[in-house]
């Protein structure tokens, strides 16, 4: 069976390729939410709670440098 995310970014190239029709379009925006809905694949809130786990991970982190846990601190005020 296919990576669903091959899967996925193969349904992505055909939204954003100029040269699919809008019927090729349509049919690969469905497919793409029925596989986020499924949890075949990540939706986009649930990678966003997975960015925000890491920085807040890599803030308490003693093994990180001082200049990596501002960044993470920067991102999380950012998001």
């Amino acid at each position: 069976m296919a990576n669903p995310g091959n899967v996925a970014r193969g349904l992505k190239g055909t939204l954003s390729n100029a040269n699919n029709s809008e019927e090729a379009k349509e049919r690969a925006a469905e497919r793409l939410q029925q596989m986020e809905e499924s949890g075949e694949i990540d939706s986009p809130e649930a990678h966003a709670g997975q960015v925000e786990r890491g920085h807040k991970a890599a803030i308490s982190n003693p093994k990180n440098s001082d200049e990596a846990k501002q960044h993470s601190k920067k991102v999380l005020e950012d998001m």
